[in-house]
């Protein structure tokens, strides 16, 4: 009974602090990584002013005024929740287009780059979880 004792002991530490901790904190940086692929499609050699042009249908916006991807953040909202958006008032209709306009994603296509990056970084989180458990760290 020793060893069933010692496993439920480690499991509940599984699912306890320690592992909301570590992946928690792999969440918020595979976020911020979500959030400089996003800004940098935007900004990578685009013009402003006078000799701005707009991007193609179907490729990030081209930066102009620095707004969208200025106003792009992460944010942890729960403790394995993490939200990355743009407060820019044009995010949206870029993202996803409007009846006027075709869309001209960056969040989406930073999100799909960024997707083997982000499940190495929980995976980590996860397998060093494991280890402080058996070793008895919290």
């Amino acid at each position: 009974m020793i060893g069933a004792k010692a496993h439920a002991n480690r499991l509940k530490k599984l699912t306890g602090e320690t592992m909301i901790r570590e992946v928690g904190k792999a969440l918020f940086v595979a976020g911020e990584a979500i959030q400089v692929e996003a800004q940098i499609s935007i900004t990578a050699g685009a013009v402003s002013g006078k000799n701005h042009k707009p991007s193609a249908p179907g490729q990030p916006p081209n930066n102009d005024t620095g707004d969208l991807a200025g106003k792009i953040e992460t944010k942890q909202v729960a403790p394995l929740v993490v939200e990355v958006s743009s407060n820019s008032a044009h995010a949206l209709p870029l993202e996803v287009g409007t009846s006027k306009m075709a869309a001209r994603p960056y969040m989406a296509p930073a999100r799909d780059a960024k997707r083997n990056e982000v499940t190495q970084l929980v995976r980590k989180a996860v397998d060093r979880a494991v280890k402080r458990s058996k070793s008895g760290d919290t």
